[in-house]
C-alpha cells in the first residue's frame, strides 16, 4: 500500500509554484498567449481546475463522472478545448476555484479504499498513480505558463514523478500511435536536478534513453521537440520512442515543432 502523504505534498509544491506565478498576473498577463494555440494562461488554469473536478469525481461519484464522459465524447476532437473554455474565468473567480478543488481533490484521494482503480480517460489507474498523473500535469501546463510569461523555472526532485511516469507509459505510446508494442525493454538514465543518477528499466537492457531529467520530462510531456533536448537513444526501440513519447493517456499528443519552427508549425493542446 502506497503512502499517498509524500505524493500529496509534492502535488501541493508543485500546484502552488505555479499558484505563486500566476497570483500576479494582470488581466494581460492572464490573457496572454501559451505556447498551447487558443490559450491563454486563463485556460490552462481553468484545464487544470477541470481536471482536478474530473479527478474528485473518479474518486467520489464514478457514475457522474462516466455521465460527464459520455457528454463529451461526442466531440472528442474539442471537448478539452471546450471545457477550458467553459471553466475560464477572471483570475478573482478562477484562482480560488482551482484552490478549492485541489484541496476538495487531495482529502478524496486519501478516502479511496487499498486497492481500488479509478476510472479517467481511457484507462484505470489507483489513486497514487492518479496523484502522480496531476503532478505531471500541473508541472506541464506550469511549463506552458511559464514559457508564456518569460518565467524561467527551477528544476526539482519532483520531476522523479514525471520521469518514472514518461518511462511506465512506453508501451502506451507505441500502441496510441499505432505501433506495435515493443518487446523489449529500455533502460532510462537520467541526471537529476541535484545530479544524482534516476534508473528505470532493467539494467541489462540493450535499448537506452540517457540524459538530463528536465529533458526526459520535457519530452515525454510534449512540451519541447526532441530536437531541442540533450537525450541519447541507443536501439531501434528507444529512438522511435523518443519520437512518439506520451505520459499522459489518450490518444497520440500533436507535440511541439521545434524551436525557432515557422509560426504556424506548432500543434495544439495536448490531453488530460
Amino acid at each position: 500500500m502506497v503512502d499517498l502523504a509524500p505524493l500529496l505534498a509534492d502535488l501541493d509544491a508543485e500546484s502552488a509554484d505555479l499558484d505563486a506565478t500566476v497570483t500576479s498576473c494582470d488581466e494581460a498577463g492572464w490573457a496572454r498567449p501559451t505556447p498551447s494555440p487558443g490559450w491563454s494562461v486563463g485556460h490552462q488554469i481553468a484545464h487544470l481546475a477541470w481536471t482536478d473536478h474530473m479527478a474528485t469525481l473518479a474518486a467520489t461519484d464514478m457514475n457522474a463522472f462516466f455521465s460527464s464522459v459520455t457528454d463529451m465524447i461526442s466531440n472528442p476532437e474539442t471537448y478539452v478545448d471546450e471545457a477550458a473554455t467553459a471553466w475560464l474565468a477572471p483570475p478573482a473567480e478562477l484562482l480560488p476555484r482551482w484552490r478549492a478543488g485541489r484541496e476538495t481533490l487531495a482529502k478524496a484521494l486519501t478516502e479511496v479504499p487499498p486497492g481500488m482503480k479509478l476510472p479517467w480517460f481511457g484507462t484505470q489507474m489507483s489513486a497514487a498513480s492518479m496523484v502522480t498523473a496531476r503532478i505531471m500535469e500541473t508541472w506541464a501546463h506550469g511549463q506552458d505558463v511559464a514559457d508564456a510569461l518569460g518565467v524561467e523555472r527551477t528544476p526539482t526532485g519532483r520531476l522523479q514523478h514525471i520521469a518514472y511516469l514518461g518511462s511506465r507509459t512506453l508501451k502506451h505510446a507505441f500502441s496510441a500511435n499505432g505501433d506495435p508494442e515493443p518487446t523489449e525493454s529500455v533502460r532510462v538514465e537520467l541526471t537529476a536536478p541535484d545530479g544524482t543518477l534516476w534508473t528505470f528499466g532493467p539494467e541489462e537492457a540493450a535499448d537506452r534513453v540517457t540524459g538530463s531529467a528536465l529533458d526526459f520530462c520535457l519530452l515525454v510531456t510534449q512540451r519541447r521537440h526532441r530536437d531541442d533536448l540533450a537525450l541519447t537513444a541507443t536501439g531501434a526501440v528507444a529512438d522511435r520512442w523518443l519520437d512518439i513519447a506520451q505520459a499522459f493517456a489518450g490518444p497520440p499528443g500533436p507535440g511541439r515543432a521545434p524551436l525557432g519552427a515557422p509560426a504556424g508549425a506548432v500543434d495544439g493542446e495536448v490531453p488530460a
